[in-house]
């Protein structure tokens, strides 16, 4: 059984899909799908969800965090406080702990022990060796790195009451057409289920119950949605219905487009109104979301 440290002044309090959770982690460990599959798990239950990449610097080994509002009300701003902090960066940990609000949780990889200055008596810390479940269950160690970050979502499935199946039918999505990589994936997240049922009482009182205010919903990030709507508009006007690469959005096929084809479009100028033209865009690849497809392009 790991050694838990529970608050000794603070009882947490019960919280039903109303609570952050965030993710300190380091750039370029591959981090950034585990945690946009953590996302997608909860929408894919119906319970809305606003997440917020954060980046000081995009250089490999500097920090970087993910932080994701669950809120059944549908707030997406983001909001003071963390109730529970994912602590997998030693370069921020201390910080990353001190954002905690009181009766909040820290899960960090317990494969190494915590400094005692990083102990506070009104948070609850969930031990997890990280590190020595994939030593033991991965042979390569750029495998043990990537399923370490799939591991902690499967700790968080039970934890937080995440339907299991949701998660295995997002990873049979993601590597279609590379299924020997499904497996591997689905069985990290069971060794971080598997810890947490035998290590743990679980759920925790921050839970996730299913909802159905997403219904007829994406979950997209600006970006995509701006590069997609110009795209579809220009798609159209190029009449290139039969090619082989289509996009969509909330389900209505706007388009199609061919890889590696390049058309220009003009935008609107915000300021005087008139239309600029934008050469030498490209089709570069369709973007997975869901049931939708949406088309990515960038200017050559």
């Amino acid at each position: 059984m790991p050694e838990l440290v529970y608050s000794t002044k603070i009882k947490a309090m019960p919280k039903v899909n109303d609570f952050v959770v965030k993710f300190a982690n380091v750039n370029g460990s591959g981090s950034a799908s585990a945690n946009n599959m953590f996302a997608k798990a909860i929408f894919r239950m119906g319970i809305p969800v606003s997440p917020h990449n954060i980046f000081p610097s995009n250089i490999q080994g500097l920090p970087t965090w993910y932080e994701v509002r669950i809120s059944e009300d549908n707030y997406l701003g983001r909001r003071e406080g963390v109730d529970l902090m994912v602590a997998m960066n030693e370069q921020t940990i201390k910080a990353d702990i001190q954002s905690v609000v009181p009766g909040g949780y820290v899960l960090f990889d317990s494969s190494k022990a915590l400094a005692n200055d990083l102990i506070r008596d009104d948070v609850n810390y969930l031990p997890l060796p990280l590190k020595d479940i994939c030593l033991r269950e991965f042979e390569k160690p750029a495998q043990r790195q990537l399923f370490k970050n799939i591991v902690y979502v499967g700790a968080l499935a039970a934890f937080l009451n995440i339907d299991f199946k949701v998660l295995t039918e997002m990873v049979s999505e993601q590597f279609r057409g590379k299924e020997k990589l499904i497996l591997p994936n689905i069985h990290a997240l069971e060794l971080g289920q598997k810890y947490v049922s035998e290590n743990f009482e679980y759920p925790l009182p921050l839970q996730l119950k299913k909802s159905n205010k997403t219904a007829g919903k994406i979950l997209i990030d600006g970006n995509t949605a701006v590069i997609e709507k110009n795209i579809s508009t220009a798609c159209a006007a190029k009449n290139t219905a039969n090619s082989n690469i289509y996009a969509a959005f909330n389900g209505k096929l706007d388009c199609a487009a061919a890889a590696g084809e390049t058309f220009s479009m003009k935008l609107n100028d915000s300021s005087a109104g008139d239309k600029e033209e934008v050469s030498n865009i490209k089709i570069r690849k369709v973007l997975k979301l869901g049931d939708q497809k949406v088309v990515g392009a960038g200017l050559d």
